[in-house]
């Protein structure tokens, strides 16, 4: 079981830069696979970025690809989602997410934050 609480959401014009952080709970938090997810109002939850227990492997949406970076610090429990160049269609509620094994696949996640919410002004 792990529970997780993402912050460093908030309102950020065009072209900006947020960093989000999602804080985990638990003393196996190096053997998950952690994620990020986006759901913009009206539209179904997508997948935004992921990251292998060890932080060697990572995967990106094309649509974040390029502006995005996502990390982990497993000595602090955290993942990190590094948001450049943001754009309005970046909106969204952010939300982490946490799965065991090894890849990082886009979807069987099976713990989830709450979620923080990003606005991006034009």
């Amino acid at each position: 079981q792990v529970q997780l609480v993402e912050s460093g959401g908030g309102l950020v014009q065009a072209g900006g830069s947020l960093r989000l952080s999602c804080a985990a709970s638990g003393r196996t938090f190096s053997s998950y696979v952690m994620g990020w997810f986006r759901q913009a109002p009206g539209k179904e939850r997508e997948f935004v970025a992921a990251i292998s227990w060890s932080g060697a492997s990572t995967r990106y949406a094309d649509s974040v690809k390029g502006r995005t970076t996502i990390s982990r610090d497993n000595a602090k429990n955290t993942v990190y989602l590094q948001m450049n160049s943001l754009k309005p269609e970046d909106t969204a509620v952010y939300y982490c997410a946490a799965k065991r094994g090894v890849t990082t696949t886009t979807s069987g996640y099976d713990y989830w934050g709450q979620g923080t919410q990003v606005t991006v002004s034009s």
